[in-house]
């Protein structure tokens, strides 16, 4: 006989950067681990240094961070992580990006433009990540731009149940932001058996964030409106829709998003708008800073710690989201 026999017992292992650390203490909360500790500071120019205090050789290792604010150092810190799992000889190693960075900056609108989604991709790639997991990309085609696999989960179910059950499906109107949002509006449609309506609008391409609201495609009158979007940044686009909407008779507008970025004068916009209520998943950090009580907060680290246990258990993600 030659070689040497195993056990062959897998192993999990939860790892998390500094960007969102309430939402990787949820999502082990749900899944019944403990996050592996790690030493992670900044040296005094800036510098990202990283150490796990656990081996994870041979481990199928998930390491969870969010793009937030300040992005660039968020992404970098994970790349960093990224390569301290590869060089401590983890088996596999699975990245979890609530929010992905530069998600908007997917393809060339004009001549000698980046397209820094892919770039990010690649760059994951590059530092030693085997599998990506993410909530709702602002496209689906980013997908395909990791050699590897991707799991697309979708925060929609989490978003739909909670406005489904707090307003008049009889009165219900789904609205789409843009041409964009139609095929996730659609999907909200059908979950809700509500009509669709869509708001349309034209970007000013010299100036960032300016949107001219035309026109509303569809009948709001006297509905209730749910406005869905996959990220709402400096509330620019959502509110002047919003605005639109009322314009056209309706009677109220709720506003969802997956990711609530909420930069720059967007704390305003939304204190000032007629909304009565916008409702964001914790793929960020809390926006309750903004002290608006028409924010609320829905948790995704059920959904993320449901599709962390199929991958590790050689499941199915897709199962999550199909309708029985």
């Amino acid at each position: 006989m030659t070689g040497i026999k195993t056990t062959g017992e897998k192993k999990l292992m939860l790892f998390s950067g500094r960007a969102h650390p309430e939402l990787a203490e949820e999502v082990a909360h749900q899944l019944g681990v403990g996050i592996v500790p790690t030493k992670a500071f900044d040296f005094a120019n800036g510098e990202i240094y990283v150490r796990f205090q656990e081996s994870a050789r041979g481990a199928d290792c998930f390491l969870i961070q969010s793009h937030t604010a300040p992005i660039n150092k968020w992404i970098m810190e994970q790349l960093i992580m990224i390569d301290a799992l590869k060089r401590a000889s983890a088996r596999s190693i699975t990245v979890i990006i609530p929010s992905y960075g530069y998600a908007r900056q997917d393809k060339k609108h004009r001549g000698r433009e980046p397209i820094s989604a892919r770039l990010v991709a690649d760059l994951l790639k590059t530092a030693g990540a085997d599998r990506i997991l993410t909530v709702d990309l602002h496209t689906d085609q980013i997908q395909g731009f990791f050699d590897g696999p991707v799991d697309h989960l979708s925060a929609l179910p989490v978003l739909a149940d909670y406005v489904g059950a707090k307003v008049d499906r009889t009165k219900l109107t789904i609205v789409s932001p843009d041409a964009g949002r139609v095929r996730v509006a659609d999907r909200w449609c059908d979950r809700l058996d509500a009509p669709l309506a869509i708001v349309h609008k034209r970007r000013d391409k010299d100036v960032a964030n300016q949107v001219t609201v035309h026109e509303v495609v569809g009948d709001v009158k006297g509905r209730v409106c749910v406005l869905v979007d996959d990220m709402v940044d400096t509330a620019g686009t959502i509110c002047a829709a919003a605005d639109a909407l009322f314009a056209h008779g309706a009677e109220d507008v709720i506003v969802t998003a997956t990711h609530g970025i909420l930069s720059g004068p967007a704390a305003d916009r939304l204190k000032n708008s007629k909304v009565s209520e916008f409702v964001f998943t914790d793929t960020l950090p809390d926006p309750s800073s903004l002290e608006l009580d028409k924010i609320t907060v829905l948790s995704i680290a059920p959904t993320i710690a449901r599709a962390v246990r199929e991958v590790f258990e050689d499941g199915s993600v897709t199962s999550l989201f199909e309708e029985h």
